[in-house]
C-alpha cells in the first residue's frame, strides 16, 4: 500500500531541492579548489548532490544550508582521498634496498645520541630546583592536580613551573631544535 506525502512535506523537499540547485555554481567552484580537475570537481558535486538529499531530514530549517552542503562536500572529499591513498599504497618486497628505504630504516650513531643525552642531562642540572622537581614530575605522566596535590601548591603554580622549565630548557637545546624538528613542520606553520 502506497502513501502519498502530505502536501507540506513535498513543498517542503521541493524548497529544499530549488536551494540546494542554486548553490551548484558556489559548489562547482569549490569543488574545483579540492580536486583540480573539472570532471572530478562535476563527480564530487553529484555526489554531494546525492548525500545532501539523502540525508536532508538531517538539515534543520533556519540553518545554514550553504555550509552545511559544503562540510558534506569536504567530507566526502577527505573521505574520498583517504580511500584513494589505501587503494594507491603499494607494499614491494623485495631484496634490493634502496637509498630512501635505507636512510627511513637506519638509525642514529649511539654516540651521537650519549652527547645529546648529556646535554639534557646538562640543561637540566640548570634549572632551579622548584622547576626540576615539578617538571621531572610532569614528565614522569602525573597530572596537574596530583603534582599540586603532592608539592602542597596551587594548580597554577605547577603550570607556571613546568611552562619555565620548558623555557629554559628550550633556550638551553636550542642547537637541537632543527634536527629533530619534525620532517613536515612547512605543513604546521601554514
Amino acid at each position: 500500500m502506497f502513501l502519498a506525502p502530505s502536501p507540506y512535506i513535498a513543498m517542503k523537499n521541493i524548497t529544499f531541492d530549488n536551494q540546494l540547485c542554486s548553490l551548484r555554481p558556489k559548489l562547482k567552484s569549490f569543488a574545483y579548489q579540492f580536486t583540480q580537475d573539472l570532471n572530478d570537481a562535476e563527480d564530487l558535486v553529484q555526489e554531494t548532490f546525492m548525500k545532501a538529499i539523502k540525508y536532508a531530514n538531517l538539515y534543520q530549517e533556519g540553518t545554514n544550508l550553504q555550509a552545511w552542503v559544503f562540510t558534506i562536500m569536504r567530507n566526502t572529499f577527505i573521505n574520498s582521498y583517504r580511500q584513494l591513498t589505501k587503494r594507491r599504497t603499494v607494499v614491494t618486497v623485495t631484496d634490493d634496498l634502496s637509498s630512501f628505504q635505507l636512510r627511513e630504516s637506519a638509525s642514529r650513531n649511539q654516540g651521537e645520541g650519549k652527547f645529546v643525552q648529556s646535554d639534557i642531562n646538562l640543561a637540566m642540572s640548570t634549572l632551579p630546583q622548584e622547576n626540576y622537581v615539578t617538571f621531572m614530575r610532569y614528565f614522569e605522566g602525573f597530572k596537574y592536580h596530583e603534582i599540586a596535590e603532592e608539592m602542597q601548591i596551587p594548580i597554577g603554580t605547577v603550570k607556571t613551573r613546568i611552562h619555565v622549565a620548558r623555557k629554559l630548557l628550550k633556550a638551553k637545546l636550542k642547537m637541537y631544535s632543527d634536527q629533530f624538528a619534525p620532517q613536515n613542520a612547512s605543513y604546521a606553520q601554514a
